[in-house]
């Protein structure tokens, strides 16, 4: 199967100024994604898009490709990464004349994910007429019990109502959190379609401890504190 691998890592996140670059267990959070998806034996191509020359260096150095800088426009607060994907495809149906098999998406967020995480995902899309295969872990809080929102009087609600009472979490519908671990997807399912939800979702479980999604500054020191623990015990 013909894989690329794509991070995707703009310059200007607001929760954590220079996440991207920041480093963590001594390298920059983008080597981190750059060196597992290089791990990967299916993936042939390893490219980063950014807009930030920063980044850029960063993931030169840890042995990806940045073929192209992302315009403008695909870097804001409030653009699409769906979009961002697009873009790279484009990139490559033009580089190489044809799509990949398949695009094996490797957020720079999660840095604490296994390799087999992702081979796990491209194992699942093999197997199946998936059109993306997405990662998942246990949700921290369920809709059917301990998530509520404010109705328009100032009273709290379950978020989802359910048939009976539900007064413990394990007797509530169970749900999970998406995680930004990996994703693979069908090129042609990505350029016809405006989301992941409109076509065929399969998904891989990954261990709450390996799907640290890295946004702010709190969830950076955990994962370095779950990093430290890792080490310590190998």
């Amino acid at each position: 199967m013909n894989v690329i691998a794509l991070i995707c890592a703009r310059g200007g996140s607001k929760g954590l100024p220079g996440k991207n670059i920041r480093l963590l267990g001594g390298k920059p959070l983008i080597a981190w994604a750059v060196e597992q998806a290089k791990a990967v034996k299916q993936v042939r191509r390893v490219i980063v898009s950014t807009d930030s020359e920063a980044i850029a260096a960063a993931a030169r150095a840890a042995g990806a490709e940045v073929p192209f800088m992302r315009h403008a426009e695909l870097a804001g607060d409030k653009s699409p990464e769906w979009l961002v994907w697009r873009h790279a495809l484009d990139y490559l149906k033009a580089d190489e004349g044809s799509y990949p098999d398949a695009l094996l998406v490797v957020p720079a967020v999660a840095p604490l994910r296994a390799v087999e995480d992702l081979e796990n995902c491209l194992d699942k899309f093999a197997a199946s007429d998936a059109d993306i295969v997405i990662t998942v872990a246990d949700a921290h809080r369920n809709p059917w019990f301990n998530m509520v929102k404010v109705l328009p009087d100032g009273r709290a609600a379950l978020v989802n109502q359910p048939e009976g009472a539900v007064t413990r979490r394990q007797d509530a519908p169970v749900v999970y959190d998406i995680t930004p671990v990996g994703y693979v997807a069908r090129p042609e399912f990505v350029m016809r379609s405006n989301g992941i939800f409109e076509g065929k979702v399969m998904h891989v479980k990954v261990p709450v401890e390996r799907a640290v999604d890295i946004d702010t500054l709190l969830d950076f020191r955990l994962a370095e504190c779950l990093l430290a623990a890792r080490e310590s015990e190998s």
